[in-house]
């Protein structure tokens, strides 16, 4: 499954000059937790989130002269620098993280995960065409039993590994996929389900019932 059979389309922006008070309106009239910063060419050159609103509830701590001043540590420009903005192209975090409609739900969630982020432009030479979040991931992990078997014959035995269909079976229930038949060689079997456990909505993989006929391991 790729970024573009979930992505929202419709998406919210706000531009760099626009004032914290507006973006975050947007943000509490939509209900969302960030929006992408795009320049008037339509390039995503940033991300406004309320991580950055909440800064300015926190005022800096006073720095001080002397022992006391080398205690509290140095003081980071970047942050400071946030604590004063006044316009979501002063606020948001540059550059942005961003995937691309062709990319898997697999890229984009260990994206999120790794980066401790709930969304990511999507854009199409750096222009933005949609949004992916979190939620969108969750509702395509919650795929029928049905899809999810067709996109592991159609997508991964057959297209990324040149397979015959009828000779792998997959048997998908409840997420929980069972597979068996033949394969060409042991890394193959083993690599075809590796791949299998990032489909979207795979809950666990059984491969012990798929043989090979060249143990490449050895």
């Amino acid at each position: 499954m790729k970024i573009e059979d979930v992505m929202v389309q419709d998406v919210l922006t706000v531009a760099p000059e626009t004032s914290l008070k507006e973006v975050a309106a947007a943000l509490a009239g939509r209900g969302i937790s960030g929006l992408p910063v795009v320049d008037g060419s339509g390039t995503v050159v940033g991300v406004v989130s309320e991580a950055d609103i909440l800064r300015k509830e926190r005022k800096p701590v006073p720095r001080r002269s002397g022992i006391m001043g080398w205690l509290a540590g140095p003081v980071d420009p970047a942050e400071l620098a946030k604590l004063g903005a006044r316009t979501a192209g002063e606020a948001m975090t540059s550059p942005p993280l961003t995937v691309a409609p062709g990319d898997s739900v697999a890229r984009a969630a260990a994206t999120m995960v790794d980066a401790g982020v709930n969304r990511l432009p999507v854009v199409d030479g750096g222009r933005l065409i949609g949004i992916v979040t979190r939620a969108d991931l969750v509702r395509a992990f919650t795929r029928d039993d049905q899809a999810i078997a067709r996109e592991i014959t159609e997508d991964v035995v057959l297209r990324k590994f040149w397979t015959s269909p009828e000779t792998v079976s997959v048997e998908v229930e409840h997420g929980e996929v069972r597979m068996g038949g033949e394969v060409g060689s042991r890394s193959v079997a083993e690599l075809m389900a590796a791949f299998v456990e990032r489909v979207p909505g795979v809950v666990s993989v059984d491969a012990s019932q798929l043989s090979w006929r060249e143990d490449d391991r050895r």
